[in-house]
């Protein structure tokens, strides 16, 4: 239930103070660093012992504590955990009957986004209140009501934006736009250390914040969830009913609820005179969110939205003329707070009835077409294994198939329906379970999209995500509970202390992870350029070759640390006796090539985007464990490139970072032997460069020509239809089918194609003569997801990854990226390719 902290035994002597009292300031007059917010919620809980419980639940990358803050009535906070685990009766996730007779749980979230540091000012008003014996209005809410709040979720972000406001701010606030204190630096305290966003984790859980958050909240399963957040400072404030596209699978009372939440805001800012919206910009779609998610585990989920943000400091002159000040930011979200508050204790009955019955209609009347998906157990193990990982977190139920069953079903591989051959050892998730509108949600081949003017990608299907053969089935499976026995080390030398070699297949991130732990442990590894077979086993290109010769000076510990690497990575080595190879090159073959261990640096600071440099550096660093060195911006231009081995550039605008004479710097460290990774952005600003091979696809004027000629009234355009004008050029994180030269190591580990997770237009032509192209899409390549008309034409026959030889070196377009938000499973063994065998 977690960690115990420093609150349970916080001195208690004196009176409750408030927060002004308590900090020594006004509330709204400074931002309050997190460690003295926290320290403000331990002195009221230590006030309240029998009402209030701090739980500690983990901790952030930079040792910042998360906390929680259970609230309850006098007489309900004695029964905490009996109401926690009636939660879950409720919901059919353990065992006995629920009672509806207890208060319903409401849980709000503050500070996802550090820069939108009103939050964590916010909370404590509403703790001092929920503590306040006075408020007589609370404590007739906790009567029907355990409340939970999380005061800050993103502390990391949240004291970068901090620190930096209290160090530049003027004595006096200044609310000029254009004053230093309204204009925060890159990267922005937006994201959390590795520069992620946190509301765009809560489906996929990639970062240790949100894996821990989230591990908590599943022991709860609140009926209600707030997410408080701030947008751009000329805004007022957004309250649900959320805008459309809602998801399909939202319930016609989740629907209703977006609305009673909204007429109790309604009242609260009606009476000040506030402004607001609703129904407009911040959709109930994706899953992505601290609305979303929990929307799909059975809650009323919504987002709250003030004007200000990172510009707003502590006073903004708006353009309506009026003065934003931190004081009204903090008034707004403390009366939202308490509306939300008050809606969940006066509507208990309803929403634990709701509530109880979202989950039995789920684990017995599921939605959707499919009752039963299916993951191949011919996968790769790792990649099964992280599978089965992320289902357990999200307590998504599965079996295993005892027999084989033949059955028609849609194939994700296809993207056809057709006969579908479920084998033994299968992997099986039925939907007759109380989680099944996740799994639907998290597996739909093609979510329905009731309206293109969306907020964020709209295709994620797991299988595609994790580059896993599957299967979508309409009929229920039977499915046993205990999973097949695996070993880390087989082959016929399996049990004998020095066999010839070790092989480890390459096909996903764990084996990538394998290599990296190998070449730090100093352990000299080949890789096959060719498919061969050895005693029986068959091993396609990229397969890891670690031979006893060439490793003697790690002697005794050479099969004890290969064993044992293997183990910590999640892969499977097989032992082999012989370096001859029955079909296809020996090991001893010239088409076996020696990994040397590459010094990666990679670019960061302004120009860059911060959340795709966070992707590279979360991936080396808590993916991999591999060393990387992080280039600013600001002086890459008098680094020496010549003791890095490989480059990475993330996604960005690189104008102001390269000049002429930086890019022929550029291009000379690549001809003796660099090896330049360029990502979306950066692939994009080499394009067309003298010397690149990618080039852009020009616009046709003499096709314009014939087209206006044909049409003279094109270029009259209606205003209002602008927006939807513009979506027809959009792609809206679109699933594609790039098919893949494999025999490139850039592909090594695939199949003859690959998912593809596209976000941009991709308009390339073919890399030309010196040029690989190792990806590319054609003609009838989507699978997944909204792709605007003009969008989808473009992305035909086009350039998305491959390789470009420069002199001694390479250059690795990567038209697309393989690491977003570090949950697209299926890409990131084609980065460990580019980093680590290309070139070798």
């Amino acid at each position: 239930m977690g960690l115990p902290t420093h609150a349970q035994t916080a001195d208690a002597a004196g009176p409750l103070l408030t927060p002004d009292q308590f900090l020594g300031y006004k509330l709204g007059t400074q931002f309050t660093p997190h460690a003295e917010m926290l320290r403000y919620v331990a002195h009221v809980v230590a006030h309240s012992p029998s009402r209030m419980k701090l739980v500690r639940y983990g901790k952030t990358y930079e040792n910042r504590p998360l906390e929680v803050v259970q609230v309850a009535s006098a007489d309900n906070f004695g029964r905490l955990e009996d109401v926690r685990r009636n939660n879950l009766r409720l919901a059919g996730l353990e065992s006995g009957a629920g009672q509806r007779q207890q208060p319903a749980v409401c849980w709000l979230s503050y500070n996802v986004h550090g820069n939108e540091a009103v939050s964590s000012e916010a909370v404590m008003q509403v703790l001092y209140d929920l503590a306040n014996p006075q408020d007589q209005q609370a404590q007739e809410w906790l009567k029907n009501t355990v409340v939970l709040v999380d005061p800050c979720i993103n502390p990391d972000g949240h004291d970068r934006y901090v620190n930096w406001y209290n160090r530049v701010r003027n004595l006096t606030p200044n609310a000029e736009p254009d004053a230093w204190e309204h204009r925060e630096p890159w990267p922005g305290g937006r994201f959390n250390h590795y520069y992620f966003d946190l509301n765009r984790d809560w489906a996929w859980q990639t970062q240790q914040e949100t894996r821990q958050r989230i591990a908590l909240y599943n022991q709860w399963l609140p009926q209600v969830h707030a997410d408080f957040h701030e947008m751009g400072p000329n805004n007022t404030y957004y309250f649900s009913p959320a805008a459309r596209p809602y998801h399909a699978d939202l319930t016609a009372w989740q629907r209703q609820f977006q609305g009673v939440l909204g007429d109790y805001n309604k009242v609260a800012f009606d009476k000040n005179n506030w402004l607001y919206f609703t129904r407009e910009v911040y959709d109930l779609y994706a899953p992505t969110y601290g609305d979303t998610w929990p929307s799909f585990n059975g809650a009323i989920g919504m987002t709250y939205e003030q004007g200000g943000g990172p510009a707003g400091g502590l006073a903004y002159a708006r353009l309506d003329g009026d003065t934003l000040t931190l004081t009204q930011r903090i008034a707004h979200h403390h009366a939202a707070s308490r509306a939300t508050i008050q809606a969940t204790a006066e509507r208990h009955d309803d929403l634990l009835r709701e509530f109880q019955s979202y989950f039995a209609n789920a684990a017995n009347k599921p939605r959707g077409e499919f009752k039963s998906y299916v993951i191949g157990a011919g996968n790769d193990p790792g990649q099964l294994r992280a599978f089965t990982q992320y289902l357990d977190r999200n307590q998504i139920r599965y079996g295993y198939a005892s027999k084989r069953t033949k059955t028609k079903g849609f194939s994700y591989l296809s993207g056809k329906t057709g006969d579908v051959t479920v084998e033994p050892h299968d992997v099986v998730i039925s939907m007759y379970q109380p989680k099944s509108t996740l799994v639907k949600v998290l597996f739909e081949p093609k979510p329905q999209l009731e309206d293109s003017l969306t907020y964020d990608i709209t295709s994620w299907a797991l299988p595609y995500a994790f580059g896993l053969k599957a299967y979508a089935v309409p009929g229920r499976l039977d499915a046993a509970a205990n999973a097949p026995a695996t070993a880390s080390v087989k082959g016929s030398a399996a049990t004998d202390d020095r066999p010839y070699a070790y092989l480890a297949r390459w096909s996903s991130l764990q084996d990538v992870r394998f290599l990296s732990r190998l070449l730090q442990q100093k352990v000299k590894v080949r890789y096959a350029e060719k498919v061969f077979e050895s005693e029986g086993q068959r091993y396609a290109p990229g397969t890891l070759i670690i031979t006893r010769t060439g490793n003697e000076g790690l002697g005794a510990r050479f099969d004890q640390l290969v064993r044992a690497q293997a183990d910590s990575a999640g892969t499977t080595v097989m032992a082999v006796k012989s370096g001859f190879s029955t079909s296809g090159r020996d090991l001893g073959s010239s088409s076996v090539h020696f990994v040397r261990k590459p010094t990666v640096a990679v670019v960061a600071g302004p120009s860059v985007d911060p959340t795709a440099f966070g992707e590279v550096w979360h991936f080396f660093e808590q993916q991999l464990g591999y060393p990387l060195t992080v280039l600013g911006t600001d002086y890459l231009s008098r680094v020496s490139l010549n003791k890095y081995d490989v480059l990475i550039l993330p996604n960005g605008g690189y104008n102001d970072v390269y000049n002429d004479r930086n890019l022929e710097n550029l291009k000379a460290w690549v001809r003796d032997g660099g090896r330049l990774i360029a990502l979306e952005g950066a692939a994009k600003f080499l394009s067309g460069k003298k010397d690149f091979l990618l080039k852009p696809k020009t616009t046709d004027s003499t096709a314009i020509k014939k087209e206006l000629k044909a049409n003279p009234y094109r270029l009259l355009r209606r205003y209002g239809d602008a927006e939807r004008e513009e979506a027809e050029e959009a792609v809206q994180g679109s699933i594609y089918r790039v098919q893949l030269d494999n025999s490139h190591p850039l592909a090594f580990g695939y199949g003859d194609t690959y998912f593809s997770l596209v976000r941009n237009p991709l308009n390339y032509n073919f890399l030309g003569k010196g040029g690989w192209n190792v990806g590319v899409i054609k003609k009838d390549s989507y699978s997944a997801g909204f792709t605007g008309t003009k969008a989808r034409k473009e992305l035909t026959d086009t350039f998305v990854v491959g390789a470009q030889d420069m002199g001694r070196g390479e250059v690795i377009y990567l038209g697309d990226n393989p690491l977003f938000r570090a949950f697209w499973q299926g890409g990131k063994l084609m980065f460990g390719n580019a980093v680590f065998l290309v070139g070798q």
